[in-house]
């Protein structure tokens, strides 16, 4: 417990309310995943912001609020327009309670008490050590047995009218009008994958035995408690008048009403936590560094963070959420905010998104030059065939290891346009007089008289053969490699394994083909003339 008067000099925030921390017990924290580029950041965020646009933007069109009074959507006319019940500058005082029950009521127990901070100025922008109205305070936090087996920890925040106490049972000192409060639970739950990966010829892994006995015994995925020791109680300073029950979105959830009027907006701010700092609560962590930062903010900003959590509600809801590849996103996109300059990162947004554009027109004129396409003469089939099995790798890829929803519609809406792709540079029927397996009819692919009648397909078959020349020892050369030095589940992902990467490392080789048809033809075009 800790008692912090308004004038009292506290310890500074760093100002990027995050805290590189090693593990209690001093080991080294594992290797960290190659982060991505800003670029790429900003061109997800990019796509994220237009899908979340459209979402809202259906929802909006199917839930909009009807403009006559008293109807669903929006409040009574006779519902009083609320104001804020406490004026600025109006003395408060702060305690902050830790507990792992959610509802808390042990107000008496001292031990519960981590900070109280008395006589501070609502709506105070100039005091403290920094003249910006925050303080900050750090204690540590005893760790229970049952916090190191995955147990809950929260914050209970009260703010009461100076000389009042949020304690119910005291009577004369509690008022429900003069108190008001916030939970915010602490630990933050993450999942540890375990895969089961081993060298295939010789049947050793190079996991730690603790983490095989561990998913041995507890099973491949793990639910861990982890803890970040940085949090931020924000106390938004404003006095717009609202009207119960019209409050919009997402202030709605943040405002709490009494007697049409509405308490101060109590924000715990996260959000700058980076996924990265967070460290598992177990038995080598006994104590639990806690540092807490009070801090006025403003109406704006609070939008800000607002949107953010409700975008975090969106990618749950998608099944995006949860996912190292999300946490390693989401980090890198804080990290461009807070070590980027502002105009060299609002360049690359719009950078980002002028090449969004780009890359669908160049997407709608791929469809309309294979709609349109009439001769086949100078263009290789053989390529169409080698993108649909390109893009049927990907997917069976992507399926066998875990990649979110968004990415997998993506990819398999592409595989579906490369298919459609060689209905127009192939004839393409089903004999129904040759069945598979006694009741599937065959497919066949007849090559298209354009392709045939020039010399198209020669010299698109003497391409794939010379670059058989080259990719085949490649590939023999990179199975080999993943299968002496790389783990794998088993051998079905070994070689979706081998086939992705060998892709990835060679693919730009299939871009040959459709020149080298290309410069043949236009030699046997010049000898001719």
């Amino acid at each position: 417990m800790a008692s912090t008067e308004a004038s009292q000099i506290v310890v500074p925030d760093d100002g990027n309310g995050a805290v590189e921390q090693p593990n209690q017990d001093g080991a080294a924290q594992p290797q960290q995943q190659p982060q991505q580029t800003v670029w790429q950041t900003l061109k997800s965020v990019a796509f994220r912001i237009f899908v979340f646009y459209m979402i809202m933007n259906l929802f909006k069109r199917g839930t909009s609020p009807t403009t006559e009074p008293g109807k669903e959507g929006e409040a009574p006319a006779n519902v009083k327009v609320g104001v804020n019940l406490f004026d600025k500058g109006t003395l408060l005082d702060m305690k902050v309670f830790i507990s792992e029950e959610e509802f808390f009521s042990d107000f008496t127990n001292p031990d519960k008490l981590f900070w109280e901070y008395d006589n501070l100025e609502y709506g105070d922008w100039t005091s403290g050590p920094n003249g910006d109205g925050s303080v900050t305070y750090t204690d540590v936090i005893p760790a229970t047995e049952a916090m190191m087996n995955n147990g809950s920890i929260y914050a209970h925040v009260y703010f009461t009218k100076v000389n009042y106490s949020p304690d119910p049972s005291k009577k004369g000192k509690y008022s429900k009008k003069y108190t008001f409060s916030i939970t915010k639970q602490l630990n933050k739950f993450k999942k540890r994958k375990y895969l089961k990966t081993k060298n295939l010829l010789t049947g050793e892994t190079d996991a730690s035995p603790d983490l095989i006995k561990s998913a041995e015994t507890e099973g491949p995925v793990q639910i861990l408690s982890h803890w970040h020791p940085n949090l931020t109680i924000a106390l938004v300073d404003d006095h717009t008048p609202f009207r119960e029950g019209s409050v919009p979105q997402p202030l709605d959830k943040l405002m709490t009403f009494y007697n049409g009027d509405y308490y101060p907006i109590i924000f715990v701010n996260d959000y700058w936590n980076l996924n990265s700092d967070y460290m598992p609560i177990n038995q080598t962590t006994p104590e639990l560094t806690l540092e807490l930062t009070f801090t006025p903010m403003s109406l704006m900003k609070l939008q800000f963070y607002a949107a953010q959590t409700m975008k975090n509600q969106w990618s749950t809801l998608l099944g995006e959420a949860g996912g190292q590849g999300d946490d390693e996103e989401e980090d890198g996109l804080k990290r461009a905010m807070l070590d980027t300059n502002p105009y060299l990162l609002g360049l690359t947004f719009v950078v980002s998104i002028v090449h969004s554009v780009f890359e669908f027109l160049a997407f709608k004129n791929d469809i309309q030059f294979w709609n349109n396409r009439k001769s086949l003469e100078g263009l290789s089939v053989r390529s169409v065939f080698f993108g649909v099995f390109q893009s049927l790798v990907v997917l069976l890829y992507i399926m066998d290891n875990d990649t979110n929803f968004v990415v997998k519609v993506g990819v398999f809406v592409g595989l579906l346009i490369d298919c459609w792709k060689i209905t127009k540079v192939c004839t393409v029927k089903f004999d129904r007089n040759e069945m598979l397996f006694g009741f599937i009819p065959k497919l066949t692919f007849t090559d298209k008289e354009s392709y045939t009648a020039s010399a198209t397909k020669e010299y698109d078959m003497q391409a794939f053969k010379y670059l058989s020349w080259l990719l085949y020892p490649l590939l023999g050369c990179y199975a080999v490699y993943a299968l002496l030095y790389q783990e794998h589940k088993g051998w079905y992902s070994f070689v979706l394994n081998m086939l992705y990467g060998f892709l990835l490392t060679f693919g730009f080789i299939m871009m040959t083909p459709p020149l080298f048809v290309f410069i043949l033809l236009y030699l046997y075009s010049q000898s001719l003339s």
